[in-house]
């Protein structure tokens, strides 16, 4: 059976194929996202297909290393009011993000792409509507320093696994896609492709 690998550096996203059973190993993307993603930005591409094409990039290059391995790449893009926002650069940033995301509606965009030998077999993305309730300051403040660095692994400075779903009024989407991986599609994919057992 050809390897799998996941083009990501993230625990969470490698934690939920661990707990799924899927046997893989995780190889980093070395690409530029910014770089790939500013064309796009430019050419007022939404952050669906931003995750997308980022998803994809990711799979190619790790594709490129690894002859015949089965390459999973994964995305998440966050859209408020038409802006797509990046991971917060520090703790200050993190507040300014919560701040910014109180008492509004904003888009978590997840995307999984599946290639092998350079070739795209397959493509997923699914946008989840998450409500933030309306936050104190205070609140923020003593939330952020609760959890900790941890909050700048996520786009949104939040986790929704642990104290960040107290942020929230109301969540529209798969659980499994705000975490950052479509894991019910990928697993269902990886079973059609012969790489699960059935």
């Amino acid at each position: 059976m050809n390897p799998i690998i996941l083009a990501s550096k993230s625990k969470y996203r490698a934690e939920l194929l661990t707990n799924a059973g899927v046997a893989f190993t995780a190889e980093s993307a070395n690409i530029d996202e910014r770089e790939v993603e500013a064309p796009l930005i430019e050419a007022d591409l939404g952050g669906a297909d931003v995750a997308e094409v980022l998803a994809i990039a990711k799979a190619m290059d790790v594709s490129q290393r690894n002859p015949s391995a089965t390459v999973i790449g994964s995305d998440q893009t966050l859209s408020l009011d038409g802006a797509l926002l990046h991971k917060p650069e520090d703790m200050a940033a993190a507040r300014q993000r919560l701040l910014d995301l109180s008492g509004k509606k904003h888009e978590l965009n997840s995307s999984v792409a599946i290639v092998r030998d350079g070739e795209n077999l397959w493509t997923y993305t699914e946008t989840s509507i998450i409500t933030f309730r309306d936050l104190d300051p205070g609140f923020i403040g003593r939330h952020v320093a609760d959890v900790g660095e941890k909050i700048l692994s996520s786009v949104g400075a939040y986790q929704i696994e642990g104290k960040g779903v107290q942020l929230f009024e109301k969540i529209e989407g798969d659980f499994f896609s705000i975490m950052g991986l479509p894991l019910l599609p990928l697993l269902a994919e990886l079973r059609r492709l012969e790489l699960l057992d059935q």
